[in-house]
């Protein structure tokens, strides 16, 4: 498995990274940082019509969290960020972890992701690989 791309965000608290790779037609998706990397969360984003009926892409998302872990919030925005931009299946796992973060804090690390996110999203794209 190779992985389409791999980027890092430097913090004012710490870093952030995150990568995809292509298992199939599907995409499996890492995150981690902070001062303590783990597997705090995993989740599955599965593509559907959205609700709306205008004809763009949604997510379903199914999550495994380890108690007391709130890494769902960071997994679930780019697992359901891949699925929607490209109409893939996506597993997204990883962990991120500062004590006593503080709330601009987690604005910047979300930020981060969000740019992260953005540059796998256009990496698929310029791997060659098509959205469904």
């Amino acid at each position: 498995m190779d992985w389409i791309i791999r980027g890092r965000k430097e913090l004012s608290c710490s870093y952030m990274e995150a990568g995809a790779a292509f298992l199939g037609e599907d995409i499996l998706a890492c995150i981690q940082g902070g001062d303590k990397p783990h597997i705090g969360c995993t989740v599955q984003a599965v593509p559907r019509p959205s609700l709306t009926g205008n004809g763009t892409i949604s997510a379903t998302s199914s999550i495994l969290n380890l108690t007391g872990h709130k890494d769902e919030a960071l997994c679930r925005r780019l697992a359901e960020k891949l699925c929607r931009e490209t109409g893939r299946v996506v597993v997204c796992t990883g962990g991120f972890h500062i004590d006593n973060m503080k709330p601009e804090q987690i604005d910047e690390v979300v930020k981060a992701l969000d740019g992260l996110a953005d540059e796998i999203v256009s990496g698929i794209a310029g791997a060659g690989y098509r959205s469904f």
